[in-house]
């Protein structure tokens, strides 16, 4: 890691929960896409997964982690977390729910604590990519870990099957 070896918060959460994770920074681009990202790190682009916030009809939050090449399918969505419909939230209403910016979400160490859903591709893998909760920064690490640190369930979310 570069960056002058910078911690972000997600990085402090899993160090207190002595989770394992490789840190990965990079020089962030405004129109950079996810699959942008994963050929600048030199990843399999099915391995990056970015974080998705929704509200439900109910007015609860959900959150969602698709791979970065698919797109979530709010029907999937919305019968995975329970809802009769989901929407996506604002931009402008991330940071204050959550605490992370556009392009910075992570799944790991939000202000509250919302139900995540990871796409059920993940567990294909050794280890996944996600965002660190800071644009330029990513963290790799098992599945497993992620679902244990965030309490997420996988479903079959995404709009094309992967």
């Amino acid at each position: 890691m570069s960056k002058n070896n910078e911690k972000t918060n997600v990085m402090r959460v899993l160090d207190g929960k002595k989770i394992r994770y490789a840190a990965h920074a990079y020089e962030p681009d405004a129109a950079m896409s996810g699959e942008e990202i994963a050929l600048l790190l030199k990843e399999n682009a099915d391995q990056v997964f970015k974080t998705l916030v929704t509200q439900g009809k109910s007015g609860r939050y959900y959150v969602f982690v698709v791979p970065v090449k698919a797109e979530l399918d709010l029907k999937k969505a919305a019968k995975a977390a329970g809802e009769k419909a989901i929407r996506m939230i604002k931009q402008k209403e991330l940071l204050p729910l959550t605490g992370y910016v556009h392009g910075g979400c992570s799944p790991i160490g939000m202000k509250k604590q919302f139900p995540i859903f990871l796409h059920e591709t993940a567990r294909r893998y050794d280890r996944v990519f996600v965002s660190a909760g800071k644009v330029g920064f990513q963290i790799e690490l098992s599945p497993q870990d992620l679902a244990s640190v965030t309490g997420c369930g996988f479903a079959d979310i995404t709009e094309t099957g992967l």
